[in-house]
This record gives C-alpha cells, sequence and structure tokens, in this order.
C-alpha cells in the first residue's frame, strides 16, 4: 500500500547531521539524479519527519541524494512522506533506509551504532544491528568501550547516592533502575573504591584522581578523609576552623557546589555541620540549589538528602527532584514520606528579591514579600511535623533592604525584612534559636564604580547574613 504523499518546498528540508548514517554525501551519485530529473525520471518520494525545535522545517530521514539533485536541478517543491516516528529512533531509522540502495560502510556502520547507543543506552545490539546491517556481536564490539563507561558512570551515581544514605527505592526510582539491580550493583562497590584509594596512597592529589577516573572531587574526598576526625578533615581540606560566631569568607571553595545563584561557601555549611551535627547524621536540604550541602555532607561523612525544583539527573542525582507549590490555595507537601527523619535541615532559600531574575520563575525569590513571608511560616510549621523533637534547623538569611536607589536616612521600617522579622515568624512557629552567628556576604560583589555611586547618594548597602541555629524546646 503506498504511503501518503504531500509536496513541501525544497527550502524547507535540512539536513540533520546527528540523524544521517553516511559519512557525507557522494556527489557523483547526485549528479546522476540530477540528470535523471531532467530526462524526466520519477524518484520514490523522499521520507522526512518535522524537525525538533524548527517550526515549519523538515528534517530528512531517506533521500539525502535524491533531495540535493532536487536543490540542484532549482527544483521548488518535492514529492514526500512526512513520518511520525512515535517514537523510534531517528537516527536507527534513517540507517535501516539508507542500507537500502547500498550497505553502510564499515566505518558508517560503526559511527551510526556508537551515535545511536550515546543517544539511547537502552538500545539492545539486536536493535541496532538490524538497523545498519550488522549482527548482534558486531554492535557488541562497536559499543564495548561505551558500554564500560555507561556502567561505570551508573556504578558511580549509586555510590555517591548510598554515600550519602539514600533509600534504595529512591535511588532506583531515582535512576530508572530496578531495585533487585541497584542491590545488585551494591554488592560490587567494593572494586571502585579500591584502585582510587590505590592512586591516593601513590601520592596523587584528590583532583588527579577525581580527574583520572571520572569522579568527583567531593566523592575522593569522601575516600580520602574516611575515618579522619572533623578536625583532621578541616585541616586537609585547608579549612580554617572559626570558633567565634562569626563566620566570613571572601570566595567560595570551586571544589564544593555548582556555579549557581546565591550560592553559599561550603566552608559556611561545613561549621553548620561541624558545630551542629555528628558523623552518619541525616541532614536534609529542602532546597539543595547548586549542591553545596550534598558535596560538604560528603567530605564531612553526613548523609544528606537534598531536593531542588531543577532536575538534574545526569549530573546531579543526588539531588531529587521537587517543586514547593506556592500557588494559591495549595497546601505544602513534604519532599519524602520515610520512617527516618533528619536529625538537621539545613535551609537556605532563595532569599527575597535577590537575584531573582536568576532564579526560576517559581522560585520563592519571585513572591511578593507578604507571599514570602506567608510561605516560610507555612514551610516552619510542616517542618515541625515531619521531624524529630531533637531534629535541630539551620535557618541561613540576609537583611533585605531595598536600599539600590534610597539614602540612608530615608529608609522606612516597612520597607525592608530584617532578621527580627524572621525570628518573629520561627518562634511564632514553634522554633526557638539558640545561636545566631554573623555569617557575612563578602563585599566584593560590589565594584568600585557601584561603591563610588552609593557614597555619592548616602546609601548604605547590605552585606549582613546570618546563621540562626534553632531546636523545638524553649
Amino acid at each position: 500500500m503506498r504511503q501518503q504523499t504531500t509536496k513541501i518546498p525544497v527550502s524547507s528540508i535540512i539536513l540533520d547531521e546527528t540523524i544521517y548514517p553516511r559519512k557525507g554525501i557522494d556527489h557523483r551519485r547526485v549528479g546522476i539524479f540530477s540528470e535523471n530529473i531532467r530526462d524526466g525520471f520519477t524518484f520514490d518520494p523522499i521520507e522526512v519527519e518535522l524537525a525538533p525545535d524548527r517550526p515549519n522545517m523538515y528534517r530528512l530521514l531517506d533521500g539525502a541524494h535524491r533531495w540535493n539533485a532536487y536543490k540542484s536541478t532549482g527544483a521548488a517543491e518535492v514529492e514526500a512522506i512526512v513520518k511520525n516516528l512515535e517514537g523510534d529512533d531517528p537516527l536507527l531509522y534513517a540507517a535501516k533506509k539508507a542500507i537500502g540502495p547500498r550497505q553502510l560502510t564499515e566505518e558508517e556502520a560503526r559511527d551510526t551504532a556508537r551515535r545511536a547507543y550515546t543517544g539511547n543506552s537502552s538500545l539492545s545490539s539486536v536493535d541496532i544491528g538490524k538497523a545498519i546491517g550488522r549482527a548482534r556481536r558486531t554492535v557488541d564490539e562497536y559499543i564495548a568501550d561505551l558500554r564500560a563507561v555507561k556502567l561505570m558512570d551508573r556504578n558511580i551515581k549509586i555510590f555517591c547516592m548510598h554515600r550519602l544514605g539514600i533509600p534504595q527505592d529512591r535511588m532506583a526510582k531515582r535512576l530508572g533502575m530496578d531495585q533487585k539491580t541497584i542491590h545488585y550493583h551494591l554488592g560490587k562497590m567494593a572494586a571502585p573504591p579500591n584502585s582510587l584509594n590505590s592512586d591516593l596512597s601513590k601520592g596523587f592529589t584528590v583532583a588527579q584522581v577525581a580527574q583520572k577516573h571520572g569522579w568527583t572531587d567531593p566523592m575522593v574526598w569522601s575516600l580520602s578523609l574516611e575515618g579522619k576526625s572533623d578536625r583532621d578533615r578541616f585541616r586537609e581540606l585547608g579549612w580554617g576552623l572559626r570558633t567565634w560566631d562569626k563566620w566570613e569568607w571572601n570566595d567560595c571553595d570551586k571544589r564544593f557546589g555548582d556555579e549557581w545563584p546565591g550560592r553559599i561557601p561550603a566552608q559556611l555549611a561545613a561549621h553548620i555541620l561541624k558545630y551542629f551535627s555528628k558523623p552518619g547524621d541525616l541532614i536534609l536540604d529542602p532546597m539543595a540549589g547548586g549542591g553545596v550541602t550534598p558535596d560538604t555532607c560528603l567530605a564531612l561523612d553526613r548523609r544528606c538528602w537534598s531536593f531542588d525544583m531543577i532536575d538534574r539527573l545526569e549530573t546531579r542525582p543526588e539531588i531529587e527532584p521537587f517543586t514547593w507549590d506556592t500557588s494559591s490555595g495549595q497546601q505544602l507537601s513534604w519532599p519524602v514520606s520515610s520512617k527516618e527523619k533528619p536529625d538537621l535541615i539545613l535551609f537556605d532559600p532563595p532569599y527575597f528579591d535577590k537575584k531573582a531574575a536568576d532564579y526560576d520563575e517559581k522560585s520563592i525569590s519571585n513572591l511578593p514579600k507578604k507571599e514570602y513571608l506567608e510561605f516560610l511560616e507555612t514551610f516552619f510549621v510542616l517542618m515541625k511535623s515531619n521531624v524529630k523533637k531533637k531534629t535541630r534547623l539551620a535557618f541561613i538569611n540576609a537583611d533585605w533592604r531595598d536600599f539600590q536607589h534610597t539614602p540612608a536616612s530615608e529608609e522606612k521600617y516597612k520597607s525592608g525584612i530584617l532578621i527580627d522579622d524572621y525570628l518573629d515568624i520561627l518562634k511564632r512557629t514553634g522554633w526557638y534559636h539558640t545561636h545566631i552567628i554573623q555569617a557575612p556576604m563578602s563585599s566584593q560583589r560590589f565594584n568600585a564604580g557601584v561603591v563610588s555611586a552609593m557614597q555619592k547618594k548616602n546609601i548604605l548597602g547590605v552585606v549582613s547574613r546570618y546563621v540562626i541555629i534553632l531546636n523545638q524546646e524553649e
């Protein structure tokens, strides 16, 4: 049965090299086809599909040489079948069509197999082999190294999540694997750390070992520092231990956490863990952002459950996706149901109005002031019903004043949100502070030009930030 065809403009068709199985266009063949067209020869329709992210454009699935021939003859339209692959891999479909007139070369077959597997590792060797005209064993040889890397990548993810104390059922859901498979892999976890520890014992640095084996620095640190006390870990990491209630650093330790709006220094998270938790404790980070908290927990031998609205499965599998629904009338829900409760919650929310443009539009930073404070109040109430009686809360936030265009003498009481406002909400919801620690932000974020303009207008800027430690006992 002949498939339905339609005429589409030649100019609306593109050759997408990511799904083209051959190394290039055979221009001699295009020349022959061009002559055939001029002589009135009729070709089978080409096959296309709608191009992703390119409105009113089509990408070729079959017929690259015919399409080039039509272009060379100046044809305005071409007869085409518009396909809907319904989830089938477009590269393998194009490969299967390509081997009709002539087999793919060895180089083309190998390259297509590797590209297909890289794009979708769930494809079997049989599926790939059928598309490129090769036996399963041949495909196995083509992609053996890719499979090994994929397996190592999966093992690294499992090792990281296991190290942070994420239960196997949640690991399986997060990685799209069967729980029995997770259990099997965990049983094989002794070998990878051994090879890293061997390199560390030979004097290689953590950074060198991480690069060699494709691990992150925090994961290698978790191995390197195993069995050491918190004080020794601080010493090895080069973090001077602050003994007083003022914790100040000019920059973030770039080994821990990703570049992220409002990123806190790992040194700050580490001091909270050092003073208000112990090794093996469960830490919960409800708004994990760039991952400073889980990274620091790896280095300090704490378990950590972390959540964020931005899902980064490939680079941050340990941060589980969760969005705090701030819709009007919606009740907040807790991100996880578990019999085990955290020992410490490290809560560093996006600050009101600061860097709001850099966050997702659903971020609480974008809420109006009244709704921002209402969210915090609801959150603190919800937290009490989902933690232990002895769970501590480390709440990090800063004074907010709309100082950008206002001289200090003209600022009004109701125009800001100060630490007093947060303390009032916390006390009202049954959380009582035991420590208020100054952790000022670096003034280096203000360049010389901004500072000069502020001084001329008598504007007093904000670098204040506080770590408020609380529990549920008055």
